[in-house]
C-alpha cells in the first residue's frame, strides 16, 4: 500500500482530509499553522492528487476503510481530524465508527438534495439516449467536471453523491464543529445545517464572505476557530 502524504510537526495527531478531485496541498495554510501544535498528516485519497489511480469504483465506505488502513500504516492513532467537502463524507463515516476524537468539518458534503421534475426528466432522457447513443450521452449530459472523469471515477462519483449521510451523522458521539461559508454554493448553509442538526451537541461556525473553500478564503479566521475548538477540552 502506497500512501501519498505530507507529515509535519510534532505532538498529538491531526489528520487532514481533502475534497473531491483536490489534494493534500489544498490545506497548505492549515499544514503550516497547525504543525506548530500537532503532528499533521495530510493524505491524498486514491484516484486524486499524487495517489495511485482507482482500479474499481469506490464508495464512501471504501474510502473510509482505506483511510483507516493508511493512518495505521503511518502510525497515526487517537487523532483529531480536519476535513473539507468530500473529505467530510469520509470523516463522518469514520466518526460514526469512533475513529477520531474531535472534528472540524468545513463545507461538509453528505446531503442528497431533493430532486425536482426537471432533474428527473433530464436523468430519464440521459438513460434513454444512452441506450442508443452512449458516447453522445456521456458527452452531452452532466457537468464539465463529471465529463472529465475517467469511467472508473465516474462510477465512484455516482456512488458517493447518491449516498445521504444523515443517519451516519446521527451515530456520531464526539465533538464536531461544522464550518460553512455563507456564499458556499457547493454545500450551502442549508445543507450543512441539516448535518449539524443530526450530530448531537455539535457546533456551527458561519464564515461571512466565504465560499466553498472557506479555509482558503480566510485562513486566519478559519484556523483560529479550529484551534479554539480543538483546545476546548
Amino acid at each position: 500500500m502506497k500512501v501519498s502524504r505530507i507529515t509535519k510537526g510534532e505532538g498529538s495527531d491531526l489528520v487532514l482530509l481533502h475534497g473531491y478531485l483536490s489534494s493534500k496541498e489544498s490545506f497548505y495554510p492549515q499544514i503550516e499553522y497547525f504543525s506548530s501544535f500537532y503532528r499533521v498528516t495530510a493524505l491524498d485519497f486514491p484516484g486524486m492528487g499524487g495517489a495511485e489511480p482507482l482500479e474499481g469504483a469506490w464508495s464512501v465506505d471504501d474510502y473510509a476503510d482505506w483511510t483507516e488502513e493508511a493512518l495505521a500504516l503511518c502510525g497515526v492513532r487517537d487523532a483529531y481530524v480536519l476535513a473539507h467537502s468530500f473529505g467530510g463524507r469520509v470523516a463522518l463515516k469514520m466518526l460514526a465508527r469512533g475513529r477520531f476524537g474531535r472534528a472540524v468539518l468545513t463545507g461538509c458534503a453528505g446531503i442528497v438534495p431533493k430532486r425536482g421534475l426537471s432533474y428527473r426528466f433530464r436523468v430519464g432522457l440521459y438513460h434513454a439516449v444512452r441506450r442508443v447513443a452512449p458516447e453522445y450521452a456521456e458527452k452531452r449530459f452532466g457537468s464539465s467536471d463529471y465529463r472529465s472523469l475517467s469511467p472508473v471515477m465516474r462510477e465512484s462519483f455516482k456512488k458517493i453523491v447518491n449516498e445521504d449521510l444523515r443517519e451516519t451523522a446521527k451515530r456520531i458521539a464526539c465533538p464536531v464543529l461544522f464550518v460553512c461559508g455563507d456564499e458556499d454554493r457547493e454545500t450551502p448553509l442549508s445543507s450543512v445545517r441539516l448535518l449539524h442538526g443530526c450530530v448531537q451537541g455539535s457546533s456551527l461556525f458561519v464564515m461571512h464572505g466565504c465560499g466553498h473553500f472557506a479555509h482558503l478564503d480566510d485562513p486566519l479566521s478559519f484556523n483560529l476557530a479550529a484551534e479554539g475548538f480543538y483546545h476546548a477540552e
